[in-house]
């Protein structure tokens, strides 16, 4: 590789890291099963977990993923990894307690879907397809009430529409 090309590589991945960020915070709210609140230096920070997709609340097993983010982190210290910033400012990123991917927990033992719009890392499809062989958590629902958030959103912001909330 020529001299030029090492260099311009070397500035990409300079890039890459100055846009990474890791906190280090307790986990003072769970919101829902894919959405915490850590505490970090006294300020709250709202995160949303990268990569998957929960159900919503109201939703069919929504109540069952958010005891389930409660039981696993709800108290203790997590290390969060950015991914990136959403519309609502929220950090999207990747949750670890004790060494363990909580996102890929979520969705191995079935209590998240993969969400393939944002999806990065592509093996997290194993865990979810694992999940559904086994019929763990959600996928052990009738297929009429497994709906993927994403759709489960869509079809209730259609359906407040017609119904003239905004």
């Amino acid at each position: 590789m020529k001299a030029a090309a090492w260099i311009a590589m070397l500035l990409w991945l300079a890039a890459l890291a100055a846009g990474a960020e890791t906190l280090t915070g307790k986990v003072v709210s769970v919101a829902d099963g894919d959405t915490i609140t850590i505490l970090v230096d006294r300020e709250q920070v709202k995160v949303r977990f990268a990569e998957i997709d929960a159900p919503e609340h109201g939703q069919p097993w929504g109540k069952r993923a958010k005891q389930t983010l409660i039981e696993k982190i709800a108290g203790h210290v997590v290390r969060v990894e950015t991914k990136f910033n959403d519309r609502y400012g929220r950090r999207v990123r990747h949750v670890v307690y004790s060494g363990r991917d909580i996102n890929r927990e979520l969705v191995r033992e079935g209590h998240a879907w993969v969400y393939r719009h944002w999806l990065r890392d592509e093996t997290l499809l194993d865990d979810e397809a694992h999940a559904r062989g086994v019929r763990a958590g959600l996928w052990s629902l009738p297929e009429s009430q497994r709906v993927p958030p994403w759709e489960w959103r869509e079809a209730h912001r259609v359906s407040d529409t017609r119904n003239g909330v905004r």
